[in-house]
């Protein structure tokens, strides 16, 4: 049992299947994915360049995770993106701007301001975002 989601980037002239995409096995309601998303632009991450902010996207949450195996990186083809849990977040200028798959209804369990200095915090400690 896990809280999986995909977060896919949403890239012009790349067909949907092949768009670069993170599997996270824990954390994957909206709340939690919002603060990782905010963490990112706290941190200076450039939100514009897709493959730039998805590797830094990918390192924060990893942060956050602190060495457990609950990350995957892949396209959004060979990723479980109808996991019964959240879904697909599809984004663009770290902005979520699709969903796939969702539930019924969204995730709220985190405090949002909360949550964000939690992975904040982790990413401090692990290292910061190059």
């Amino acid at each position: 049992m896990g809280n999986r989601a995909v977060i896919a980037i949403e890239k012009e002239g790349v067909p949907k299947e092949y768009s670069p995409a993170i599997y996270v096995h824990w954390n994957g309601g909206r709340d939690s994915i919002e603060a990782f998303l905010e963490a990112a632009k706290r941190m200076g991450v450039r939100l514009d360049e897709d493959d730039y902010f998805l590797a830094r996207l990918t390192q924060l949450i990893t942060n956050f995770f602190g060495g457990t195996l609950s990350v995957g990186v892949g396209n959004y083809c060979s990723l479980d993106t109808n996991n019964y849990d959240n879904g697909v977040y599809w984004l663009k200028n770290g902005e979520i701007v699709g969903r796939e798959f969702a539930p019924e209804e969204e995730q709220t369990g985190h405090d949002f301001e909360e949550m964000v200095e939690e992975v904040l915090n982790r990413t401090n400690k692990e290292g910061a975002l190059a």
